[in-house]
C-alpha cells in the first residue's frame, strides 16, 4: 500500500502533467542515461522535482520529491535531483516561472562545448519566435553559456548575478552539460525546450556546413 502522502502526490495534476511532459521529453532522446531533471511549481515557496536517478521515460508522480525554500536552506523528504538548488534560485528570481526542464541532447551538450564565448546570439530563424519576448526572426535572441560544475548552488549564484540577461532567453546551457529552460506554465516550458533545441540543431548544421561560428 503506498504512504498516503504518496497517494496525495500521484493525484496531484502537476505531478500528472510533469509525468507526461518528462515521458515526451524521453521520446525526444533528450535525456538519456537516467539524465535531466524537471520542477514545476507547487506553491509560492514549494515544487516538485524529479528524484535523483530515475528514468525519465518511465517517470511516474510517486518519483517526484516536494521541495521547499520556504525557510532559506532547501528542504526535502528524499534525495531529489543534484541540480534541484538551481530550480529552486529560477523559482526564487522569476515568481512567475512555473516550470522547469533541463535536457542532455546531444545536440545542445555538443553546441555548448564548440562555443567558447559566455553567450551566443541566434537570428534570421523564424523559430525564434517560439521563445517568449521574440517577434522576428530579424531580432536577436541570445543565449549565456555557463562552465559546467559539480557546485550547483555556485551555479546558481553566477546565473543570479546574470539574471538581466538570462531571463530574456526563458533558458540557459552549461557547458558540456545541457540545456535548461524554463516558462510561465509547463506548457511554455515545453515550447521554450522545443524551440531552442531545434535552433541549436539548426546552428550545428549550419556551422557543420559552413565551417563558420
Amino acid at each position: 500500500m503506498p504512504h498516503a502522502s504518496q497517494h496525495v502526490q500521484q493525484l496531484n495534476p502537476y505531478a500528472i502533467a510533469l509525468c507526461a511532459t518528462a515521458r515526451w521529453i524521453a521520446s525526444r532522446h533528450w535525456v538519456p542515461a537516467t539524465g535531466g531533471n524537471f520542477s514545476i511549481r507547487d506553491g509560492e515557496h514549494n515544487a516538485l522535482v524529479t528524484a535523483s536517478g530515475k528514468d525519465k521515460g518511465e517517470l511516474s508522480p510517486h518519483d517526484l520529491l516536494p521541495v521547499s525554500w520556504a525557510e532559506g536552506p532547501l528542504e526535502c523528504p528524499g534525495t531529489p535531483s543534484a541540480e534541484t538548488a538551481l530550480h529552486a534560485r529560477l523559482y526564487q528570481l522569476d515568481p512567475a516561472i512555473k516550470a522547469v526542464l533541463h535536457t542532455h541532447s546531444v545536440q545542445s551538450t555538443v553546441f555548448s562545448r564548440i562555443i567558447q564565448a559566455d553567450h551566443y546570439t541566434f537570428t534570421g530563424y523564424e523559430m525564434q519566435k517560439a521563445i517568449r519576448g521574440q517577434q522576428s526572426h530579424q531580432q536577436d535572441c541570445p543565449i549565456a553559456i555557463f562552465d559546467n560544475t559539480q557546485d550547483i548552488p555556485a551555479l546558481a549564484d553566477l546565473v543570479q548575478q546574470q539574471w538581466p540577461q538570462v531571463r530574456s532567453a526563458s533558458a540557459l546551457l552549461v557547458r558540456g552539460h545541457g540545456l535548461y529552460v524554463w516558462g510561465q506554465s509547463l506548457e511554455e516550458a515545453k515550447r521554450h525546450l522545443e524551440g531552442w533545441e531545434f535552433l541549436i540543431h539548426c546552428e550545428l548544421e549550419r556551422i557543420r556546413l559552413t565551417g563558420d561560428l
